[in-house]
């Protein structure tokens, strides 16, 4: 395994995260286990969760999973870092009452308590912002930020689905503040056939020191060769990737990119995620596994190189937006 710092701390990561989102809804505590011990024994340290997963009435199992996996050894704990997020509903009933969700200090404090306990660990490595809240101002969430830190309950803080602006918001904010770090991590959605955050919030990251966590790399199963995968029996796409081939032309240009990966010898889900790999500012993406093959598939794509003929063929299929503001301005 490779590893990186992540943004611009002295956190050594993996360059692949283990997204445990599945763990729950779609994959048992059992097989769960067995994909962290995987994860582990391959180098992989880098466990990205959030507190809203498990989903619905379930919200809140699959950190419970990951307790319950830490509480197997002392030795999982530490040797994980550890990210969860902060920002869904997390009501028993599922109907949010007022401060059961979002920004809020007593929120951020209540979440932080709850995740803890879920998790069976005194802190958490990083804790992320899920979402954007537009009613609470920065200076409230980073007074609360400050506490936990002081109470060494969180060590470093970053956002997901942030727009550009907000990120220098929040670190500008941050540095006004004095002895607030600010935002160390960007979560975003990031992949081939999606690279609108090359505009603004990748940018925006890269200038403030942010480490990129792309999420879904393979863009809902798009990437990771659904064609081929139709062809022979297997299964079948759903959901953004089922969408995306209902038009004619993005399934033509799946093809293409299917077509020039046969070419090279290469697996489309792998080459997906090494591309990701040599984006600049990615500190790597977060691969979701429901099986121990999916997770050994996804780890050979950090040895895998592209070459330069395979990267211009990529931008060819799927050429990205362009730098900022040229790509809008004229």
């Amino acid at each position: 395994m490779k590893y990186t710092q992540l943004g611009r701390t002295g956190l050594k990561v993996s360059r692949l995260v283990l997204g445990t989102m599945n763990f729950g809804p779609q994959t048992d505590e059992p097989d769960s286990h067995a994909i962290m011990d995987s994860a582990l024994d391959a180098g992989i340290n880098f466990f990205d969760t959030a507190n809203v997963y498990g989903w619905g009435e379930n919200k809140g199992r699959t950190e419970e999973i990951i307790g319950n996996w830490f509480a197997k050894s002392a030795a999982h704990r530490d040797k994980v870092v550890l990210a969860t997020k902060v920002y869904g509903n997390m009501a028993a009933d599922g109907e949010a009452w007022p401060n059961h969700d979002k920004l809020s200090a007593l929120n951020i404090r209540r979440a932080v308590d709850a995740s803890l306990k879920r998790l069976q660990t005194d802190h958490i490595d990083l804790y992320q912002f899920h979402h954007v809240d537009r009613a609470t101002g920065f200076e409230e969430i980073w007074q609360a930020i400050d506490t936990l830190v002081q109470q060494g309950k969180i060590l470093y803080v970053g956002s997901s689905n942030f727009p550009g602006y907000k990120i220098a918001q929040a670190n500008e904010t941050a540095a006004r503040r004095g002895g607030t770090i600010g935002l160390v991590s960007e979560q975003c959605l990031y992949n081939l056939a999606e690279r609108r955050a090359e505009m603004e919030v990748i940018p925006a990251a890269q200038e403030y020191g942010l480490g990129v966590i792309p999420w879904s790399p393979l863009h809902g199963g798009l990437l990771g060769g659904v064609i081929k995968k139709e062809a022979k029996g297997g299964r079948r796409a759903s959901g953004r990737a089922a969408d995306t081939l209902a038009d004619p032309a993005k399934r033509a240009q799946i093809q293409s990119y299917e077509d020039l990966l046969e070419k090279h010898g290469l697996e489309p889900g792998e080459a997906a995620l090494a591309w990701l790999l040599t984006r600049p500012g990615v500190t790597g993406p977060i691969v979701g596994p429901r099986t121990a093959e999916q997770l050994e598939s996804a780890i050979r794509a950090v040895e895998l190189e592209l070459g330069e003929d395979v990267l211009a063929g990529l931008d060819e299929i799927f050429p990205g937006p362009g730098p900022s503001p040229e790509a809008f301005a004229w």
